[in-house]
């Protein structure tokens, strides 16, 4: 069966593509090694934070402040809360002072019209009392914000895509491009099938570099340990009580998030350097390590929570760019063949617009938010831009 677009991978950046485009009227599949949700994409998950805070990166906050409204009407039209409004903590272990993460979020927060609430040490504690008295002195409450319920976002949205006429193909794993000519034409799949298609989209997350080598100088995966505790009391970690939250994040990596309505744990990690890792051939074992760092933060953080018992972990791998955006973009030399991946392990929230952003990058329309994250060349020494990371 010949289609006008193929999709490889069915994570959030492919299956919010394929809906995008099958709704303007290709004729649009998604190929995936299932199952689906696909268990070590990144966006299978019980949780992404959703936020606006970049920084002083005002393009980021409007295009979260754009996702936000589509994260509330999906919640409509699923007739479920898949997005959590619980709001946002973002604390610092010493005065917030310019040029810090946090300090410019609160500023940029103030400019653009919104409403951040400044927290001393004193209010950290009184309204947020699971955390460490005087350990972290400044910050602020956010209302705006929390997160969603990611894998199930997925499975929501294949579910979708299927009702609109999306051919979704899993138990298929894409292992080669077919360019003729400097023109994609077809995939092909380890089951020995190839298909064809007018234009193909490669959203295949970490992965995406195997399959587009030419990207592996300016991509690469990183993996972070992910964390899922049972505290003794919730009621410590259930929202109004506890938020979303970063703890000098920029500086640590540290971020979470309150008690799990439907798992009832509270998930902690890390989002740092990482470890380089290959998307096919390592493991993706949290490590020794790995907890005694989280252990010692809980020590200084959360006092309930250093005992809790840790009930599951994952190395969640991230699609990292060099300069940690986006990357949308048809390629330069290859006709019909366009690159929806590098997340950076920030690129969940934006999932009510991405479809759009792709769609509009493999139509080649103008989109104001589009010319960031297209092709681009990065010298090797360039650095990560993602304000809210650790980068050591």
């Amino acid at each position: 069966m010949r289609h006008d677009i193929l999709i490889v991978g069915s994570g959030i950046f492919g299956v919010t593509a394929a809906l995008a485009l099958q709704q303007r009227g290709y004729k649009t599949a998604v190929l995936d090694p299932g199952p689906l949700p696909h268990p070590l994409a990144a966006s299978t998950d019980i949780s992404k934070v959703v936020r606006m805070e970049y920084g002083r990166d005002a393009h980021y906050m409007a295009l979260v402040e754009a996702a936000l409204d589509g994260w509330q009407q999906w919640n409509e039209e699923f007739a479920e809360p898949l997005y959590h409004e619980t709001g946002v903590t973002m604390v610092t272990q010493t005065l917030m002072a310019p040029g810090s993460f946090e300090y410019e979020s609160y500023r940029m927060l103030r400019q653009r019209g919104h409403k951040p609430e400044r927290l001393n040490a004193a209010e950290i504690s009184r309204r947020f009392p699971a955390w460490k008295p005087d350990a972290y002195i400044d910050g602020f409450y956010h209302p705006r914000g929390g997160f969603v319920e990611s894998g199930r976002v997925v499975t929501a949205l294949i579910k979708k895509a299927k009702q609109h006429g999306v051919n979704v193909l899993s138990g298929q794993t894409v292992y080669d491009i077919v360019r003729v000519a400097d023109r994609v034409t077809a995939v092909r799949s380890e089951t020995g099938e190839t298909f064809t298609a007018a234009h193909v989209v490669i959203a295949a997350g970490a992965w995406t570099p195997l399959l587009v080598p030419e990207l592996a100088p300016v991509m690469k995966s990183t993996g972070h340990p992910v964390f899922h505790l049972k505290p003794a009391h919730p009621a410590l970690f259930t929202p109004p009580n506890f938020a979303v939250f970063t703890a000098d994040v920029a500086r640590t990596g540290w971020y979470g998030f309150p008690l799990h309505p439907r798992e009832g744990v509270v998930k902690i990690a890390n989002h740092g350097v990482g470890q380089l890792l290959h998307p096919r051939d390592d493991e993706r074992r949290v490590t020794p390590q790995d907890e005694h760092n989280l252990r010692a933060f809980l020590a200084t953080t959360f006092p309930a929570l250093v005992d809790a018992p840790i009930v599951y972990t994952r190395r969640c791998l991230y699609c990292d760019t060099l300069d940690e955006h986006l990357w949308l973009g048809h390629h330069p030399q290859v006709a019909g063949l366009t690159v929806a991946a590098g997340g950076s392990g920030h690129g969940f929230k934006f999932a009510p617009i991405l479809g759009t952003l792709i769609a509009d990058a493999v139509e080649g329309k103008e989109n104001p938010w589009l010319p960031r994250f297209g092709w681009r060349q990065m010298a090797p020494e360039t650095s990560g831009e993602e304000a809210a990371r650790h980068h050591g």
